[in-house]
């Protein structure tokens, strides 16, 4: 699959997801780290990408309907949370094959 990471996600992510045989984008890396969530939705949106993020706001379906999208992941962890917390987190969801094949067109809430 091909993820696209929200700026509010540990650079440390981008390695955890080609680990597990991914492809990634860093909004950081393709000038959007200051976007804001329309302009980052509609990258993933053309370029058929996952999104992965800790924004609430990406959960509001009225907003960003999830059959829209290659897929929106949002992990819901506690603001504090560090790095390490949140790759884990990441990981584990990425790593349960039957989970991530429900992803396209839907949106993922991911709880750790």
């Amino acid at each position: 699959m091909r993820f696209l990471l929200d700026a509010n996600m540990p650079r440390s992510a981008a390695a955890a997801v080609q680990r597990l045989g991914h492809e990634v984008v860093d909004v950081r890396d393709i000038g959007l780290g200051g976007a804001d969530d329309a302009q980052i939705a509609a990258y993933a949106k053309e370029h058929k990408l996952v999104l992965v993020t800790r924004d609430f706001d990406f959960s509001d379906v009225r907003n960003y309907p999830p059959a829209e999208y290659a897929g929106i992941i949002v992990l819901e962890l506690p603001d504090d949370a560090i790095a390490a917390t949140v790759v884990k987190g990441l990981e584990s969801f990425l790593s349960q094959a039957e989970l991530l094949a429900q992803v396209p067109g839907r949106l993922a809430i991911v709880e750790s």
